[in-house]
């Protein structure tokens, strides 16, 4: 699957070693994009540089630290400005689950890891790229959400919580942009083959869902500059 639809896009990518993160970065470089990907770990993102390279002929910036080190988004959004003056497309598909259970059971220093990486950290990578994606012709900002933000479920407390708030950021994000080139929307990726999947379903069948690289299209039509959505939650029906 390749296209032109992203050709000259700078494009930085989160979670990008696994998952949905790692299928929107390799489908993005397929479309033309320069992909920054960014990721804890480091042997995974090597993995998906070889994969873009070969792919594409070109090869994938990466930067193999953590989101909760917040001063490394601030550092991060300095050397996309040094190096190419803009930002076109973020993505924010990094976070964790935590633990299911009554909320009351939940122990804060997981609460606490929760809400660093599924709100916090996508906080301040969008304090630190704002500036960047202003300076593109159509920036776009797309951020990864869950049903369980808009229909509460028992158990889900910390990553329901998180994500919720998740979502509210950015459609005051996407309030606030109105009068700018930038569009900023969420994606539920409805039930998808994952790591965090799995922890969450232990006894369910990863065969019966869909891969991440069976949803990307949603993340390519969003990214492009001809989309005009913005402020809104984009679920990916089975």
């Amino acid at each position: 699957m390749t296209g032109t639809r992203l050709a000259g896009r700078i494009a930085l990518v989160t979670g990008a070693s696994k998952g949905i993160g790692r299928a929107v970065a390799k489908r993005y470089a397929l479309e033309g994009a320069t992909v920054i990907a960014i990721a804890r770990n480091k042997k995974e993102l090597l993995s998906l540089d070889d994969e873009i390279t070969e792919a594409t002929g070109q090869s994938a910036v990466l930067v193999d630290e953590d989101l909760t080190k917040y001063a490394t988004i601030d550092q991060v959004g300095e050397a996309l400005f040094k190096r190419y003056g803009k930002l076109d497309v973020v993505v924010g598909a990094a976070g964790m689950l935590g633990q299911l259970s009554p909320i009351g059971h939940i122990p804060p220093d997981i609460w606490d890891r929760v809400f660093a990486l599924n709100l916090t950290a996508n906080w301040r990578l969008l304090r630190s790229v704002d500036p960047l994606l202003r300076q593109s012709d159509a920036g776009r900002a797309i951020f990864v959400t869950c049903s369980q933000s808009s229909m509460p479920a028992a158990f889900w407390g910390a990553y329901g919580a998180s994500k919720a708030a998740l979502d509210q950021m950015i459609r005051i994000y996407a309030a606030e942009m109105v009068e700018t080139n930038i569009k900023a929307n969420l994606i539920d990726p409805g039930p998808v083959r994952s790591a965090l999947r799995i922890k969450a379903f232990p006894g369910e069948d990863q065969e019966t869902l869909r891969s991440p690289e069976d949803i990307t299209n949603v993340f390519v039509d969003l990214a492009d500059p001809a989309n005009d959505k913005s402020g809104e939650r984009v679920t990916i029906e089975n």
